[in-house]
């Protein structure tokens, strides 16, 4: 199970209002790459593949996670937060359980 902080849930309803996304599905899920060997994907979808997990991080709002098989294996347990201000104004971050190290700017990492 992946659990999305109160700040992420903020983050993700806001982002989908500002691009007229209401509907879309937020895509968690790992690739190939990054100095690490894996990186964190996210992104808003349309709609869930065949064979997605479906998450209901906040119903009221309308914010659904999908997962694929694969990801969901290095995930697992993970939770997503947004940490924003600062003069780069913010971004999401995981906290993976998962993750035996990760690389200094937190967005790649090795199971």
């Amino acid at each position: 199970m992946i659990t999305l902080t109160e700040s992420a849930i903020n983050e993700v309803a806001r982002l989908k209002k500002v691009q007229n996304k209401e509907t879309h599905f937020l895509r968690l899920g790992i690739e190939g790459g990054g100095c690490s060997g894996l990186s964190y994907l996210i992104k808003l979808e349309e709609a869930p593949g065949e064979f997605d997990e479906v998450i209901d991080a906040d119903p009221n709002r309308n914010v659904r996670i999908v997962l694929d098989p694969k990801s969901k294996v290095y995930l697992d347990g993970s939770t997503l937060d947004f940490v924003g201000g600062g003069l780069m104004g913010g971004g999401f971050k995981f906290e993976n359980p998962n993750a035996a190290h990760s690389c200094g700017c937190g967005s790649s990492f090795s199971a």
